[in-house]
């Protein structure tokens, strides 16, 4: 962790970690804390993540929001708020995509966020080696990856049709939140074990009117709510329902 931030504060031409830590405290237009997460940050994730979920989505709220009306007419908005290195919504995108080959008629746009920078470049490029798409299965990773040749051999890349579905924005879940149109969806998985309880109540409450009405909030297995104030009501271990 030293070595990673001292190179931070080379690049700032400081030389104390007290010194760098006023001047990211003060730094009004934020851009040096994506620099600091960029840094610092370890991003843990994978395709497939805690399988659970997907399976949830799948079976039942992927087919509970084809039965509305509203959702029909203006398709199905998922939202994957930290969404690190793209693996979370382009297994969200897989899941929809199946989903919607068998129900016609239907549409589906993903919003994939997250506050570092470094990750999102990541996501967007869509490039991942053979041991980070092992848990995919085998036809899906046929269907939607691309195997690399040459010298990208032991890489696959995310196909066109996948990576048109899922839209990347850098997003400080800690801002406003303006998105317009409300979501249907909204993945947001360990991510609240790294804030307090304050933060955690007030981006729960951020998350709930953002969602539309029966909207779903899907949160991580070492995760819970109960000892926050909410509206929700629990659909599973850790997914509910508004």
């Amino acid at each position: 962790m030293n070595a990673r931030l001292g190179k931070r504060l080379r690049a700032c031409g400081m030389t104390s970690f007290e010194e760098y830590f006023t001047f990211v405290t003060r730094d009004g237009s934020g851009e040096e804390l994506v620099h600091l997460i960029d840094q610092v940050s370890t991003n843990f994730t994978n395709f497939f993540r805690e399988q659970a979920h997907f399976d949830l989505l799948e079976q039942t709220i992927l087919p509970q929001l084809a039965n509305e009306s509203r959702v029909r007419s203006e398709g199905i908005r998922i939202w994957s708020s930290a969404c690190s290195s793209g693996e979370e919504p382009y297994t969200l995108g897989m899941v929809v995509s199946e989903f919607l080959a068998r129900n016609p008629g239907l549409r589906c746009s993903i919003l994939a966020t997250d506050i570092s920078t470094k990750v999102l470049n990541q996501a967007k490029h869509g490039v991942y080696s053979m041991d980070k798409v092992a848990k995919i299965p085998p036809p899906l990773l046929k269907k939607y990856f691309q195997k690399g040749v040459g010298n990208s051999v032991g890489f696959v890349k995310v196909k066109e049709q996948l990576r048109q579905l899922v839209d990347f924005r850098h997003f400080n879940l800690m801002q406003d939140f303006s998105w317009g149109k409300p979501f249907d969806v909204i993945f947001c998985r360990n991510v609240m074990i790294y804030f307090n309880r304050e933060t955690q109540q007030r981006l729960i409450e951020k998350f709930y009117n953002s969602l539309g009405p029966a909207g779903y909030l899907v949160i991580g297995h070492s995760e819970s709510i109960s000892s926050i104030k909410h509206n929700f009501k629990q659909l599973a271990a850790t997914a509910y329902r508004k």
